[in-house]
């Protein structure tokens, strides 16, 4: 073995291959929100290829693929609002509620929504 093909191997398997799966615990969420709504029925397979891919092909995209969950969730989001699940005014007013909840939380503690300042409002 050469020794570029010794740096792409670790104990036979491919380089990478014992890093994480996801960079951040949000991008591992929407992944299993995506096919726990796909098993309940919501979409298919096709159509959620359709909503990606046409994400991922919008102008700006990064070359290197670093905001791909980025595309995820608004690939997931847009294609609920279509099909009249979560309309995108109140998923960004939930996504508000959970930024300010985890401001409100002491470190160290479960992020609730109940911690929303704005919650009794």
């Amino acid at each position: 073995m050469s020794r570029p093909e010794a740096k792409e191997t670790v104990g036979g398997l491919p380089a990478g291959f014992d890093a994480p799966v996801f960079a951040e615990p949000w991008q591992a969420e929407a992944f299993a929100m995506t096919v726990a709504l796909h098993d309940k029925g919501l979409f298919s397979w096709t159509e959620w290829a359709d909503a990606l891919s046409a994400e991922v092909k919008k102008p700006g995209a990064a070359a290197d693929g670093h905001d791909y969950y980025e595309h995820w969730l608004a690939a997931l989001e847009g294609l609920l609002a279509s099909k009249g699940l979560a309309a995108k005014p109140d998923v960004d007013a939930m996504a508000q509620a959970w930024e300010r909840a985890a401001h409100a939380t002491p470190h160290g503690k479960p992020i609730l929504l109940e911690n929303d300042p704005r919650a009794a409002d």
